[in-house]
């Protein structure tokens, strides 16, 4: 009986090791072990006829090989799984279309690009809260409750809290900052922003902008104006000119309009920069005395200047966007192109 138990452990293992699909070994367990007709079944079904020593002997070892047969055909079938699943596809199914690899947002790669460039110059990124205080959007940057400038920045207000409003622009952080971290600062304050405005192919309720400010002794216009042109032929290459043209900003002083070399003519003119060779693309100036003075700073000692960028107007200039609302309208065949 032994002889007959180890031959037919030495075959059904060679069996095993030979099946090359799950088919296969299948066979080789029911030829083996199935409860009907499998050979370990009918050699133990004549112990019944050995010797009361010879039972223990032969069903013990019976048991060993039945154990070293379901391990060997466990181990053989996780295999032949694995090769299975790499190998094979159902001809059957419809080939469905290659998932394709997404990409920042056009206002992301303007902001990302931007705040490397400043991060060069020494200025820190810093955020702010969208939800502002009516303090920090317009009163520490001297616009009084009645001032004019705030029938151009109306926004939206929280019902039964009309203190608290969403931001008009990212410049609300610079008294935040300048409280916190003192003086001298520079750094930059990329965010979202909203205004209650129609919308048009030029303008928008939602869109982003990047404020940034340098405080500290003697700092001048001459600062400012090299910033700004480093910013421009960054942005739009070495032959860039910027023109600076005064404007009123209730939170600087002197305030001017700045204005690069159009990226579409060239300079020579045409419709979009209005036949000027110029477009506008940033507000900025001297930080003024009472911005200062809210941020806890003497003028006499501190001086600053602040400038604010339009990020979804740089990107509609870098990428040739002639439309905002592209930018806001989540359309995956617009922006897949970036």
């Amino acid at each position: 009986m032994k002889e007959i138990l180890e031959d037919l452990l030495t075959r059904a293992t060679a069996a095993v090791a030979a099946t090359t699909t799950l088919d296969e070994l299948e066979a080789v367990d029911t030829a083996f072990l199935g409860r009907k007709q499998g050979e370990l079944t009918n050699i133990l079904r004549g112990v019944k006829d050995l010797s009361v020593e010879e039972k223990r002997i032969a069903g013990s070892r019976a048991n060993e090989i039945k154990i070293e047969l379901e391990t060997a055909l466990a181990a053989r079938r996780e295999l032949l799984q694995e090769q299975s699943e790499d190998t094979t596809f159902d001809i059957s199914e419809p080939v469905l279309p290659r998932a394709s690899h997404g990409t920042l947002h056009p206002i992301t790669q303007i902001s990302e690009i931007l705040e490397k460039f400043f991060a060069g110059l020494g200025f820190t990124t810093l955020s702010g809260p969208e939800l502002e205080h009516d303090y920090f959007n317009f009163e520490a940057l001297h616009i009084a409750p009645d001032h004019p400038a705030r029938d151009m920045q109306d926004t939206f207000y929280i019902k039964d809290h009309p203190e608290w409003l969403m931001r008009t622009h990212t410049s609300s952080m610079q008294v935040r900052a300048l409280r916190e971290y003192g003086a001298p600062l520079a750094a930059i304050m990329p965010g979202r922003c909203y205004r209650n405005e129609a919308t048009d192919v030029r303008h928008e309720h939602t869109f982003h902008q990047m404020d940034g400010f340098m405080v500290g002794p003697k700092i001048s216009f001459a600062e400012l104006k090299g910033v700004l042109l480093a910013l421009a032929q960054h942005l739009y290459g070495p032959d860039t000119e910027v023109r600076l043209r005064p404007k009123f900003y209730p939170f600087v002083e002197p305030g001017v309009n700045g204005e690069v070399t159009c990226v579409f003519c060239k300079g020579k003119g045409c419709k979009l920069c209005k036949h000027t060779g110029f477009l506008e693309v940033f507000g900025a100036g001297m930080i003024h005395p009472e911005v200062l003075r809210a941020a806890n700073l003497n003028p006499e000692e501190f001086s600053g200047f602040a400038f604010g960028l339009g990020l979804t107007r740089l990107a509609m200039l870098k990428y040739g966007v002639s439309d905002v609302r592209l930018l806001q309208n989540s359309s995956v065949n617009f922006l897949e192109q970036f």
